[in-house]
């Protein structure tokens, strides 16, 4: 194992709360939020609970379904917005199946401070979903999970450059570039060589989708070397994982002085077989395990200034 470079004390972790996504389902758990009001409700009690940034997509009210529909974003936006200081991160990723213009529309009409960019195409299956036997309470779940097994989530370089160039030139908005294998990194590496990214960005490195780098700590350990080798201080670094190495992965992340994403997008979990009841739930987990290894929670005026962000006032809704 590489040991990690040994980082500045004095640091604040950023918190990331991903609050609904497109991978888990209603049927998973009566506690994802579905409709606006919900997200927003959602949303709010993670920032009070530590989060500094919140990652956001919508859904059907009614069914549940991810959409990239910007009129749906805009009932939760100016609500989280009114509430809370938090920065918002809007996902440029969608739910599966959808068209880069269809998965860019909510972060082009809003202009956000923050939105999510996948640094590759990839498999990404959701299928395993499927093995444990569930009463669906909406016929797209089953087909929205089995399509996976054939599916490859697309950004090639042509997509990637024109979100660079549309939404973050364009809106000033920065990026979680998340990147779920090495190879992602050194596509960030290419757009940073071309001038596309400047100084200082956020990586999520993300660990344990199928399709995407292992949930090995070993792994997470090599993305971050491999990151350092490429970007030495230029970054700040964020750990996400997915399902049962939630918990686990972020405490890694958070004593190898990097940054955590924890939400119901990630895992549904809280505990060994317990469903997490809120997003605020996880939030305040990891943040007591942080604050239990001395370390400080950014604060989201202190999580703009690292990431260098134009502010909340800069935004369209």
């Amino acid at each position: 194992m590489v040991e990690s470079k040994p980082k500045a004390t004095g640091r604040k972790v950023v918190i990331t709360c991903a609050v609904t996504g497109s991978i888990h389902t209603p049927s998973m758990t009566p506690y994802l939020p579905i409709t606006p009001a919900e997200i927003a409700e959602a949303a709010i009690g993670a920032a009070e609970a530590g989060a500094a940034i919140l990652h956001l997509h919508a859904r059907k009210p009614d069914t549940g379904q991810p959409t990239p529909d910007p009129a749906v974003f805009m009932e939760f936006l100016p609500r989280i917005k009114q509430s809370t200081d938090a920065v918002i991160n809007i996902s440029t990723g969608g739910g599966h199946g959808m068209a880069l213009t269809e998965r860019l529309a909510a972060a082009l009409v809003t202009r956000p401070e923050m939105a999510s960019l996948n640094m590759g195409s990839m498999n990404f299956g959701l299928f395993p979903g499927l093995d444990k036997p569930r009463d669906w309470q909406h016929a797209w779940e089953p087909a929205y999970l089995e399509m996976t097994r054939d599916f490859i989530f697309r950004n090639t370089f042509k997509d990637i450059e024109f979100v660079l160039t549309e939404l973050g030139q364009g809106c000033g908005t920065k990026f979680e570039f998340e990147c779920y294998d090495v190879g992602h990194l050194y596509n960030l590496a290419h757009f940073v060589d071309r001038g596309l990214v400047k100084p200082p960005f956020f990586i999520q490195t993300i660990f344990g989708i199928l399709g995407g780098i292992g949930a090995d700590p070993d792994n997470l350990v090599h993305m971050r070397h491999i990151a350092d080798k490429l970007f030495g201080t230029d970054y700040h670094w964020s750990v996400l994982a997915a399902g049962r190495h939630q918990m686990a992965f972020t405490t890694l992340a958070g004593i190898y002085g990097g940054n955590v994403r924890v939400g119901l997008e990630d895992s549904i979990y809280i505990a060994k077989g317990e469903l997490a009841k809120s997003n605020a739930e996880q939030v305040t987990k990891i943040r007591r395990i942080l604050e239990d290894l001395s370390l400080e929670i950014a604060t989201p005026a202190e999580a703009r200034a690292q990431l260098g962000l134009k502010g909340g006032d800069q935004v369209a809704f």
